[in-house]
This record gives C-alpha cells, structure tokens and sequence, in this order.
C-alpha cells in the first residue's frame, strides 16, 4: 500500500472530524498534474510555525507524545505541496501570510516568539473566525478561514497516520483477531487504531 493509499484510508477512518474539502482532495489528489504540485514555497519559519500550531492542536500528554513529536510540521507543507491544486496551494500560503500578519497585529512580534498562551489565544480566535466565516460566507477572512481548517485537518490527519499516532495515542494491535464493531471500552480505554 502506498503513502496516498494509507492517508486515504485514514482519512475514511476519522470520518466527519476532517473537513469535506480536506477528504475531497485527498480523493482528487490521485489526478493532480505534476505542474500543480509545489506552486508554493514554505521558509524554514513557515515550517517552524506551522509545527508549534499542530502542537497546540494536539499536544503531548502523559499517554503520547504530540503532533510535533510524530513530524506532522513537516507533513502538512508535503501534503499541502503534493495534493492540493495550484489554486488551493496559493490559498493556503495566502492565509499562513495572513496568520503571520494577524501575530505581528495582535501582540507586535512573530508567533514564534509568542508564549504559549498568546499561541493558544491566536488559535482559539482563528478557530472561531474559521466558524464565523462559514456562516457569514466573508470573503475578507476566507483565505485565513481556509488555512486554518486546512492545518487542523492536515494535523489530524498526519498524527493518527503516524507510528505515534496509532500505536501510543490509540490502542494497537499488530494482529487483529475477528471484527467486533461493539467493544465495550473501559473508561480512560483508548480507542483502537486499527
């Protein structure tokens, strides 16, 4: 099985927890012309930020180590390079340089100066803007709406694909025994991977 083939499958897994656009191109993706593919170019600090922003999404606890621990900073510019269309692809660096503006704005320095709680804050607000601008169709917040949700699906989708995501954020079973669609789980009982 190949990259896109497992992620897709993934995908189908986490059902509605990634967006429909998300699922969309990863079942497009298979036809993107190699002319589409790396239409942007990520610094070295967009690459930085967009991994301290999947920690913030899934950050390490007792049990598992998070997004940046499994590498997902380095997937999302992949998969953005890779899968999304040339438009989409401008789409989603137009709405990181926005983010990147809104930090400088907001609090006077790039995010990755920002501590913690700043870095939160910034994410709970892009967060609700994203739901805002789904109902309000506001087309001065759709680039940064997008980027957002892109970012969480893609930090979604990178960690539970990832060997830290199935095997210590969920339960892992090397060698499944028969399908039970109806396993009672014990409360705390992670969830199977696979």
């Amino acid at each position: 099985m190949n990259r896109r083939e497992a992620l897709k499958n993934v995908a189908i897994l986490l059902g509605t927890t990634i967006s429909a656009s998300t699922t969309t191109i990863l079942f497009e993706s298979f036809t993107l012309p190699e002319n589409e593919k790396n239409a942007v170019a990520f610094t070295d600090d967009q690459k930085k930020i967009l991994t301290e922003m999947a920690e913030i999404i899934m950050p390490t606890t007792k049990s598992s180590p998070g997004a940046k621990a499994a590498g997902v900073g380095k997937f999302i510019p992949m998969m953005v390079n890779d899968c999304y269309p040339a438009k989409q692809q401008q789409r989603f660096a137009k709405g990181l340089s926005e983010f990147e503006e809104r930090a400088q704005t907001e609090f006077g320095k790039n995010f990755l100066a920002l501590n913690n709680t700043e870095r939160t804050k910034m994410l709970i607000d892009l967060r609700l803007g994203a739901i805002a601008q789904k109902e309000s169709k506001d087309a001065a917040t759709a680039d940064i709406s997008y980027f957002f949700t892109i970012t969480r699906d893609l930090t979604l989708l990178g960690y539970f694909a990832s060997e830290i995501g199935c095997t210590q954020a969920r339960a892992y079973l090397p060698i499944p025994g028969r399908y039970d669609g109806n396993v009672p789980l014990k409360p705390g009982q992670k969830s199977w991977a696979t």
